[in-house]
């Protein structure tokens, strides 16, 4: 089952905002990402399983608190390069965790084909032991036509089976959303979509709009 989280916390929206305007420098930019990743990090760990423990404070004291059940068995994958940034900020939450890559990108030249889909060009995959316990995050700011996150997905998952698949991105369209969730019901997924917004439209290069532009571009330079 796909469930679709648009995370509307104040100070994501503002981060948002910045990463939307087009007159904010390269660093700017890059920054940006990197505190929208931390911030919905905190909100992720909302779906993370908690458990009672008992600690002693300075004091000598016993007391009850609590911590996160499964925080050891997270793996990230990062799809490059765009998704860095991102990861950058999510690592600062999930600091435990085991990290991937995936070099993916669109295939452009070839233009979008008329059901909005691209072919998707795999470079490089590295990915860490995934067990069945596991948590998998995937990182890809922009899910705009869902062609390249849909290979990653398929990637990850003809090698492992993880108990949970989290999707991180900025902005969505629906067109991406149906698109992932077609893997989920295929391969029979407990998954979450997590953005900051969900915009509807995609135009003819394949990118969002209003959108941000290319996340990767413009993070790095063109």
């Amino acid at each position: 089952m796909l469930k679709v989280r648009v995370l509307d916390h104040p100070y994501i929206q503002v981060v948002l905002t910045t990463l939307r305007d087009k007159n904010i420098r390269q660093i700017e930019f890059r920054k940006a990402m990197v505190r929208l990743g931390r911030a919905m990090g905190f909100e992720i760990t909302r779906d993370l399983e908690l458990e009672r423990v008992e600690v002693e404070t300075p004091l000598g004291v016993k007391t009850e608190g609590v911590r996160f059940k499964d925080m050891d068995k997270v793996v990230i994958i990062t799809v490059l390069r765009a998704g860095m940034p991102m990861t950058e900020g999510l690592i600062k939450i999930f600091y435990n965790a085991r990290q991937g890559v995936v070099s993916a990108r669109r295939v452009e030249e070839k233009g979008m084909r008329a059901d909005k889909t691209f072919d998707v060009e795999i470079t490089y995959v590295r990915l860490p032991k995934i067990s069945n316990e596991d948590t998998v995050i995937i990182v890809d700011p922009m899910l705009a036509t869902g062609s390249t996150i849909r290979e990653v997905l398929k990637i990850v998952l003809s090698k492992s089976r993880p108990r949970k698949v989290f999707v991180v991105g900025a902005i969505a369209t629906p067109l991406a959303i149906d698109r992932v969730r077609e893997v989920v019901e295929e391969y029979n997924l407990d998954a979450t979509i997590y953005t900051a917004a969900v915009d509807l439209t995609v135009n003819e290069k394949g990118y969002i709009v209003p959108g941000l532009g290319d996340a990767g571009d413009r993070a790095f330079g063109e």
